[in-house]
């Protein structure tokens, strides 16, 4: 995630300590960082989304965790002492035993977050989820109205997930709006930041497309580079007019690092001082090189260990045969010890990048998807050969490896 309300305007936020090293219970590397865990409780949903990264349907699907399983999971999470745990979908919401669980995982001292797509959501659901303990709703939103409709595959979403909203302010439960960017949906992007002011809410994350589940047949819906570029205008003018009117909002752009060096860049133009602070940010960080397989872990619907909730299609290993814990803590898997080391494997313009130590190479996952190949190039970089410094000389050798 990069954070734009800090790195852009210096607004504080909860997860600095976490994600930039500030504060007295701050890692001292995030190399040493225990891992954020998605928890994909259920493969359920009432929705039919074109970019589902779970291909889930309204259906029941076999093999879910069992609530004792789901309690003995959150047992072990607590043990090892994660930061946070994020219950996702599916729809979470569809699952019986959901605000069971939550409430077990405060019991033990879990830090819950809940993912939704929001159109369950009544002043009732809301009411139980503040009860049961979640410290923040993020409810999926792709664009306004028919926009949103279409991506859910609903007549009515958007409607549904506004109630979801109001209902969650209503009963002063912490909520915040997720979006993925694509080439359709950033033709609301103003239209959504003007929805965040109206209806009071104070934080927003805005995903970039990766090509898992039914998004994998979407990649030609992603932005082209001049096309991030402009949301990114988007994202930073809109985030510093709410820090200028004295209203700021927590504003994150997430699963593309190069909004970071982007950010950066932008930032050299306009106060040196002041990039400088955050050229140090972003490399305490660094972008990708700490983050799948080891800021952030995934476990399924079934109990499957995934290095990122994007990487469905490989399993470190399933919590019904070892613990979590055990199977995080074991590099012995490849996959897991190349995220680990991804510096020594990157390939393509990433190996000669001069801002690896703030990207990190961005996000493997979407690589290996559209190459087959995990360390490939980042296929969402939108900055240009001159801007991360490729020289001639690297361009053909680059040529000459196939890595071009």
């Amino acid at each position: 995630m990069i954070n734009i309300s800090k790195l852009y305007c210096g607004h504080l936020s909860d997860s600095d300590t976490l994600r930039y090293g500030e504060g007295k219970e701050a890692p001292s590397s995030a190399q040493e960082r225990r891992p954020v865990v998605v928890w994909n409780v259920t493969k359920s949903c009432n929705l039919r989304c074109i970019h589902c990264y779970t291909d889930s349907e309204a259906k029941r699907y076999a093999g879910e965790l069992t609530t004792a399983e789901g309690r003995r999971l959150l047992e072990d999470l607590s043990d090892f002492k994660i930061p946070a745990l994020l219950l996702s979908g599916g729809e979470p919401l569809t699952r019986g035993d959901l605000f069971e669980l939550a409430s077990y995982a405060r019991t033990v001292g879990l830090r819950c977050t809940l993912s939704t797509n929001g159109t369950l959501i009544t002043e009732e659901v809301a009411w139980q989820i503040k009860k049961s303990g979640f410290v923040y709703v993020g409810i999926s939103l792709d664009g306004i109205g028919v926009t949103n409709d279409h991506f859910r595959g609903r007549e009515g979403a958007f409607r549904a997930a506004v109630r979801g909203f109001r209902s969650c302010v209503t009963v002063g439960q912490k909520v915040g709006l997720r979006m993925t960017l694509t080439r359709h949906t950033i033709r609301d992007l103003d239209r959504i930041f003007d929805f965040i002011e109206e209806e009071g809410i104070h934080r927003a994350c805005f995903y970039h497309l990766v090509y898992s589940g039914r998004g994998g047949a979407l990649s030609n819906w992603d932005l082209r580079p001049e096309e991030s570029r402009q949301a990114m205008e988007v994202i930073l003018k809109r985030t510093k007019a709410f820090s200028e009117n004295g209203f700021p909002r927590e504003v994150l752009t997430v699963d593309n690092h190069v909004d970071g060096v982007y950010l950066y860049l932008k930032l050299l133009q306009e106060d040196s001082e002041r990039a400088e602070k955050v050229r140090k940010l972003l490399e305490w960080n660094g972008g990708g090189l700490y983050s799948s397989g080891i800021g952030i872990a995934d476990i399924d619907f079934q109990g499957n260990v995934h290095p990122d909730q994007f990487w469905m299609h490989y399993t470190l290993g399933n919590i019904r045969e070892r613990k979590f814990s055990e199977i995080w803590q074991d590099d012995r898997d490849p996959l897991l010890y190349g995220l680990r080391h991804r510096a020594y494997f990157l390939k393509g313009r990433c190996r000669f990048c001069k801002f690896l130590r703030m990207c990190g190479g961005s996000f493997r996952a979407r690589a290996d998807l559209l190459y087959k190949d995990p360390w490939a190039s980042d296929p969402a970089c939108y900055l240009t050969d001159e801007e991360i410094g490729l020289e001639p000389k690297e361009k053909v050798l680059l040529e000459e490896r196939g890595e071009a």
